[in-house]
């Protein structure tokens, strides 16, 4: 059997590949024309950041199943994979470590804020610590996380590590699965109130497209951070950037956007109270590594109709037979 590999990936997971001994085939030219010429004939395609719309896939005359090396699948045509009966898989086990970790770093990094500090240090001017702009501690702070997958339940984690009231609002959880996960189920708009930190894990799609826009920003503290490591278009960033600019909120986080790469000359880049970075969230070594391992290894199993295949990595496991 032939599976493609679109995008660069760990060599833990080519190895993977090579020990089912699958006809492996590496692509890096993204370009819609060249996906429909060379994926005409592989049964299994592993993923990174390529589109892969109706076009594409209409080409895929054996295509049994596509694994995302990641968890979000946006990018993928999900009705035309149900209408034609092929499998989606994400790497459900990979990420959330890496992706709390960075949403606590950026918690600490605005609340502390440790570049004033630094340059501060830097330029001689060690004595006029007092000139600093007060900081804070994460210590007895509302933390209101929106949405309890796995990268939530790893924050809170963190969270009450620092002795932190952690606030979770997912309808789609059970209360008390949150209340015995030490966390306080809140409804959105007071978890909106009283939060000092929010920190989103949600999917885009109709009902979370723009979720936090203007009437959201007005609920908010002050002192507040936002964090978004989720999906770019959860936060209206035009909205976001009044609220900076009119410093309605404290500070904000962005690891995503709504449009990636954003344009050089994106009005956010121009504000001092807001940190970013380019959808990377998740890709320390160690996850890049578990990522490209368990998008392979959940290719294979299903091919290969292993018993180890994780059910729980199958987006569409109504069409599993």
């Amino acid at each position: 059997m032939k599976i493609a590999v679109i995008g660069q990936i760990h060599e833990a997971g080519l190895k993977v590949l090579e020990r089912e001994n699958f006809y492996m085939l590496e692509i890096d030219n993204v370009d819609e024309n060249n996906l429909k010429k060379k994926l005409q004939d592989v049964d299994g395609i592993v993923l990174r950041t390529a589109k892969l719309n109706a076009n594409v896939l209409s080409e895929c005359s054996k295509l049994k199943i596509i694994v995302r090396h990641g968890v979000g699948y946006d990018n993928v045509d999900l009705e035309y994979l149900n209408q034609h009966n092929i499998i989606l898989g994400i790497t459900s086990s990979s990420n959330a470590v890496s992706v709390a970790e960075h949403v606590l770093t950026v918690f600490l990094y605005l609340t502390k804020n440790i570049h004033l500090s630094h340059n501060l240090t830097k330029d001689g001017k060690f004595e006029n610590k007092s000139d600093l702009p007060n900081f804070f501690e994460l210590y007895k702070k509302n933390i209101l996380i929106l949405g309890f997958g796995r990268i939530g339940q790893e924050v809170a984690k963190r969270c009450l590590g620092f002795e932190t009231n952690v606030y979770v609002c997912d309808p789609f959880v059970d209360d008390q699965y949150i209340l015995d996960k030490k966390c306080i189920p809140i409804d959105k708009d007071e978890g909106f109130k009283i939060a000092d930190y929010i920190t989103v894990h949600l999917p885009l799609n109709t009902s979370t497209k723009n979720l936090i826009s203007s009437n959201e920003f007005s609920l908010f503290k002050k002192n507040l951070i936002l964090i978004n490591t989720a999906r770019g278009g959860i936060i209206n960033e035009e909205a976001l950037f009044n609220a900076l600019k009119q410093k309605k909120i404290a500070g904000a986080g962005l690891d995503v956007f709504e449009n990636e790469p954003p344009s050089n000359n994106h009005p956010l880049f121009d504000l001092d109270n807001i940190i970013l970075s380019p959808h990377n969230s998740a890709l320390t070594l160690e996850c890049r590594k578990r990522m490209a391992v368990e998008s392979c290894e959940t290719v294979s199993y299903f091919l290969n109709k292993n018993e180890k295949l994780n059910i729980n990595n199958i987006v569409n496991k109504k069409i599993l037979k």
